[in-house]
């Protein structure tokens, strides 16, 4: 009769797991409160400035008039896609953005893992230390104040390049005003101020290198660079593609800033991308619905892109974000 009652008032498989899971849960947020705490601001921001905006997305799809709203404003479907895909601008934008984002992705992207290996190879640690916040000051710098910096730098008349071209017999070079130049200083200028900051994630990965691995590497006469090639390369090697895959997802995403601040008349036709499209279209002529259109294309390409990097990392390499 006890055995019975006891079976009668047990609880179902399905409920014991269900219940055992939210006690788990409880029992570790109350181990963990001021963690937890500490996560409420993060969360609450990521979903009133990330997911709260999505909503705004069905702008694309309507005839937006701000005395209506976006509830109140008309359908009009996939018009303003259409529109955007039959314009001439549609080439240009994807192919200058294109080009800008891969040309930055091509140079960006290995600088920062360079410059982690030589840093890690220093032997003296004060001078490692000093090396690494030199080279991190850089990504401190606003983008206005970057901007301005190189415009004195490449100045026709006061610039220190031609200066120095001037002094040695040469002819000034107008280096902001030439279109050829625009991706070079625009990439380039990138790299000094963001490769020192991009570096740290790499010189946290190779502080996990195998102490022994690399003493092994030593006695067996391995050279400095067949150690990194070897032992060091391999270990950070998961993060490396994690890096590229999340460098994928923003190809399309080229900065706005200081693709903005450089542009000029004259480079305009190799400088105009999409964000900067959006821009003016949305903010300064006031064609909302129409870049907004044109943005949520751009996010959906990334969409893909990144997706798609997932998908043949995982497939060649056994690492990805999911």
């Amino acid at each position: 009769m006890v055995i019975k009652a006891r079976e009668k008032n047990k609880p179902a498989k399905g409920q014991t797991g269900k219940r055992g899971v939210w006690e788990s849960i409880v029992l570790e947020v109350r181990k963990r409160w001021q963690l937890y705490l500490m996560l409420v601001l993060p969360i609450a921001w990521l979903i009133t400035f990330a997911y709260v905006p999505m909503a705004g997305a069905v702008i694309a799809f309507k005839d937006f008039s701000i005395r209506r709203g976006i509830w109140g404003s008309d359908w009009v479907g996939l018009r303003h896609f259409k529109n955007f895909f039959m314009t001439r601008d549609f080439g240009l934008l994807i192919r200058n953005t294109l080009a800008v984002s891969l040309y930055s992705l091509v140079v960006s992207f290995p600088m920062p893992i360079l410059l982690a290996l030589a840093i890690n190879e220093l032997s003296g640690r004060h001078y490692k230390k000093i090396v690494q916040m030199v080279t991190y000051l850089p990504y401190f710098i606003s983008t206005v104040v970057l901007v301005g910096i190189m415009q004195n730098i490449f100045s026709v008349r006061t610039g220190l390049i031609n200066n120095v071209i001037t002094l040695f017999g040469g002819t000034a070079t107008d280096f902001m005003g030439k279109p050829g130049l625009f991706r070079s200083m625009y990439v380039w200028s990138g790299v000094w101020q963001g490769m020192g900051y991009s570096a740290v994630i790499y010189i946290a990965a190779l502080a996990s290198v195998d102490p022994s691995l690399t003493e092994a590497a030593i006695i067996d006469g391995a050279s400095r660079f067949k150690r990194v090639w070897y032992v060091d390369l391999p270990t950070i090697l998961p993060t490396i593609v994690i890096q590229l895959i999340m460098a994928m997802g923003s190809v399309m995403s080229v900065g706005f800033e200081k693709i903005y601040l450089l542009q000029n008349p004259v480079n305009l036709e190799l400088s105009e991308i999409i964000s900067t499209f959006v821009y003016k279209r949305g903010l300064v002529n006031f064609q909302y619905s129409y870049a907004t259109a044109v943005g949520l294309f751009n996010s959906v390409c990334n969409l893909i892109l990144i997706v798609l990097a997932n998908m043949f990392a995982k497939k060649v390499n056994e690492t990805s974000l999911w």
